[in-house]
């Protein structure tokens, strides 16, 4: 059932609405008429706040779960909150300050990815998500370092600023490393590494790379273990997972294990993000209005993140019970967007 638009209810209505919602997401507990009343800002009675409690609830804006128990907002009234009622700020001083500091300035964007999601879990209480990029970055440099007899270290370096390092194992006859080095930078740079990868497979396949064969052996394994390591790289990055146990979710064991299986499905959650990914803005999907996360009833807030010029090239969120602090948690996802994107300029 849609809900009705905000300026079909009474001021008085809004007040007790908006109080309802704000103490059930606080508290995560039905809000009775009797806790409204001895709030002190109605100034109304119980038995007058009571019928407007019946006329949200005739609404479907407002359920109770018991009959003795109090109100607690639907999914359609907890759509008509956050998008005509919700009042967004930006995240605390502490909040900001956690991000900045926890999201690596350098190093594999890997890592940042895994700590973004990681700190989303951490300040929200809930599941942290990060969708992987789905655009390789373009190659500017490729270094070759032996750390090892039988061990070589390559460095990527790609045109966004990122770095990424990959170890592969080499013969122990200690093959120089310049004309490998040389051949790879020669035909990487300005190239994804996919693109690379198939450029050379089929130069050296064809015998016109003008390697001699242990380099081209240097070359071939390199080649081998980044494609290995690229079809490796997973779809979503979630952490947190155990932040969704606590007592309320206990109680209703099939719900916790219905979201913990939707979770597995990781390709089916990246449809769900591309939403976001298409949309290039903020998107709250609050229970069964997506079919993923219908039986389990939960919520997920995502935003795009984006690259130096400005390109959508991935997303991150919260997944967690539709009780979420939105107010707190939208403005925090936001800003942490922004601070990701950073990453990448």
């Amino acid at each position: 059932m849609p809900a009705p638009p905000l300026c079909e209810l009474t001021d008085r209505a809004r007040d007790i609405f908006r109080l309802v919602v704000e103490g059930y997401l606080d508290s995560g507990q039905p809000v009775g008429s009797k806790a409204l009343s001895s709030g002190g800002s109605l100034n109304l009675s119980p038995a007058s706040i009571r019928s407007v409690l019946h006329e949200l609830e005739m609404l479907g804006l407002l359920a109770a779960p018991h009959t003795s128990a109090g109100r607690m907002p639907t999914e359609s009234g907890l759509r008509l909150f956050v998008d005509a009622m919700m009042q967004v700020g930006e995240p605390s001083a502490h909040e900001r300050a956690a991000i900045a500091q926890r999201l690596p300035a350098a190093g594999p964007i890997e890592q940042a990815l895994e700590e973004t999601s990681a700190l989303l879990s951490d300040l929200s209480g809930a599941a942290g998500i990060v969708m992987v990029p789905t655009r390789e970055p373009r190659l500017a440099q490729v270094r070759l370092v032996r750390i090892a007899p039988d061990r070589v270290l390559a460095v990527l370096v790609g045109e966004d600023g990122a770095v990424e390092n990959r170890v592969f194992e080499t013969a122990p006859d200690d093959a120089p490393l310049d004309q490998a080095a040389n051949y790879l930078q020669a035909r990487m740079t300005g190239r994804t590494l996919g693109e690379a990868a198939a450029a050379v497979h089929e130069e050296i396949a064809s015998g016109r790379s003008a390697l001699d064969a242990a380099s081209a052996d240097l070359v071939a394994r390199g080649l081998a273990v980044w494609s290995e390591d690229a079809a490796r790289r997973p779809v979503l990055i979630v952490r947190g997972q155990a932040k969704l146990l606590d007592a309320a979710a206990l109680s209703d064991i099939e719900r916790v294990r219905s979201l913990l299986d939707e979770l597995e499905a990781q390709e089916a959650v990246a449809r769900l993000l591309d939403r976001a990914r298409e949309a290039q803005a903020m998107r709250i999907f609050i229970g069964s209005e997506n079919r993923l996360f219908s039986l389990s009833g939960s919520s997920v807030i995502a935003s795009p993140y984006r690259d130096a010029e400005g390109r959508v090239v991935g997303v991150l969120g919260v997944i967690g019970p539709t009780r979420l602090n939105y107010a707190r948690v939208v403005p925090m996802v936001d800003f942490t967007a922004r601070q990701l994107a950073r990453r990448f300029s």
